[in-house]
Formats: C-alpha cells, structure tokens, sequence
C-alpha cells in the first residue's frame, strides 16, 4: 500500500438508470486523516464514500482504498471498513450491551465478550449497558452506533451525517471521540451540513451533483473561492438586502443575527454596487472575512443539478 494515502483514487464514475450520480472524483485521503464530505442532498456525497470504501463498485476509474483495488478487490476493502449511517438500526428492544454481542456474533468473533466489554468501556456505555436502546436520546444512539461500528477495529470508518438530530453538547462529545480514533491512525470519512463539523475535518470536498467543485483544508477552501464579503449593520436590513439583491456582482446577501453578508467573486464590480448604500448613515459597513457558509452556498447557486 501506499505509505502515504489510504485512499488513492481516480476518474471514479457512477451512474443509475441513466443519471450520472458522480462524475469523474479523483481524491486522496492521508492516514489518520478526517476527510469531510459537503454539499446540497443529492449531491453524490453518499455515493462518493461509498465507492471509497468498497460498498459501491464504480462504472469506471481506477484506484486503491486500503491497499486494494476498488474495483476488484471491495470484498477485502469491506472487511476494514467501519459503517455509521445517518438512521438508527440497530435493535430498540435490545440492551446497549445486547446490540453489541449481537454485532460480535455476527462478525463471528471468538473473543465477543471480551471486545464487547471494552467497546463499553472505551465509549462510555459501561453504566448504561443493560439500558435498552430505545430509550436512550439522540447522543447516547450515537454514541451506541460508533461502539458497534467500530467493534472488529476497522482501519476506516464511514460516517454518513452521524449526527443529524443530535444537540450540540452529543455532537461536540462525538467530534472529540472521532478526533481520537483518527489520533490512532484511523481514517475517517463523514458527510455532513454543519458548517462547524467541516470545519472540525482535517481536510474537505465540496461535491455539487455529482462534481467535485474544491476540496483541501477549511482555510484553503476560503482563500481559493474568491469570494469577497463585506457586512453591514443598521435599521431595517430587510429591507436593504431586498434593495441589493441582483445588482451587478452581488451574488449572496445572507442575514447573519443582526448583520448581513453581501459577497460575490467580482470585488470591484460588487464594490461598486454597493457604494451607494454605504453613503447611507443608517448603516455601518464593513469588510468581513468569508467563512464555509459563504463560499458553499456560492457554490449551491452555481452548480447545475444534473438529475433534472
């Protein structure tokens, strides 16, 4: 295997009944690397992963995940592959400790109790084990879910939106453990629509329909999408962004708490635009540093959906 990526693909390609799903990825994913997914729902984020670790076979392209072939080799891939899918499934009317032996027994582990008590205690299930899974909240299933994926000690882990409908006191607690595991030298991939959790991964792709539209670290997705941003602050922003809205190089006017952020990639065509209202001593402007929020949603208004 490449010592440097554990995953190394390229041109991966996919389609179904006709619809290009995802076009052409070409991506590489260090060791111990959190490798974010973002972009708008059916966007091919899922399928993406998915190809990557050997649960989906491409039409074509080439490369390696783990060391093997991902087109001839998913079967081995699959075996190092940890799964967290976004819905709960594992059993409601089980206890914590119940739905873990029966994930041991089902990857056919010799030592399950053994695995299944330090799964317990790794996570912090231990004095919640006899606990039955449908009445723990939202953080503890997910917390539930990563013990039971990670129980045969998968070099990669999948984690498909893990914390959707959880509170940010259980996100945060999930973020810390992932930030562990990838501290061991395990790779992670996850999907997600939080701005905050993008900007938690080492490293990041923005794919849009299909097409991978930038990728590498939070602050080198900012500084290459050539948005300028400026804030303003006054009375009656709603109705100044209805004022700005469509004029020459003003691509987004998006209200953030008591501001609003006017940016677009032409600077001084959206200077221009603007210079008008910042004679206006009722607001108060300022230029203002662009953050993932911006620069996906940038991306959103430009991206073609190719499945209409």
């Amino acid at each position: 295997m490449n010592g440097e990526f554990v995953i190394d693909v390229h041109g991966l390609s996919k389609s179904f009944e006709g619809k290009v799903a995802v076009n052409r990825l070409t991506l590489q994913v260090k060791r111990g690397e959190i490798y974010g997914f973002l972009g708008p729902n059916g966007s091919g984020k899922t399928t993406s992963i998915r190809m990557l670790c050997g649960l989906l076979t491409p039409d074509s392209g080439s490369g390696t995940c783990l060391g093997f072939d991902v087109l001839k080799q998913t079967a081995e891939i699959k075996r190092q592959v940890g799964y967290m899918t976004q819905r709960f499934s594992l059993y409601e009317d089980l206890s914590i400790r119940e739905n873990l032996d029966f994930t041991a027994r089902v990857y056919g582990m010799k030592n399950r109790r053994e695995v299944v008590e330090k799964s317990l205690d790794r996570l912090g299930l231990t004095e919640r084990k006899d606990q039955l899974a449908g009445t723990l909240s939202g953080g503890w299933k997910q917390r539930l879910a990563l013990a039971a994926c990670m129980l045969h000690e998968p070099r990669l882990l999948l984690l498909d939106e893990p914390t959707a409908g959880v509170d940010p006191k259980a996100r945060r607690d999930f973020w810390d453990e992932i930030h562990k595991l990838a501290a061991d030298g395990i790779t992670v991939l996850v999907s997600t629509h939080y701005m905050d959790e993008a900007e938690r991964c080492h490293r990041l792709a923005y794919i849009a329909y299909g097409n991978l539209l930038t990728h590498g670290t939070a602050a080198e997705v900012v500084a290459n999408s050539g948005i300028t941003t400026w804030a303003v602050e006054g009375d009656d922003l709603f109705h100044l962004a209805e004022q700005l809205r469509g004029l020459p190089g003003i691509k987004q006017v998006v209200p953030f708490g008591t501001t609003l952020h006017v940016s677009g990639v032409e600077a001084e065509l959206l200077h221009r635009s603007i210079s008008p209202f910042q004679e206006d001593v009722r607001y108060r402007w300022m230029r203002a540093k662009p953050g993932l929020e911006d620069v996906f949603i940038q991306m959103m208004d430009q991206a073609r959906d190719n499945f209409v």
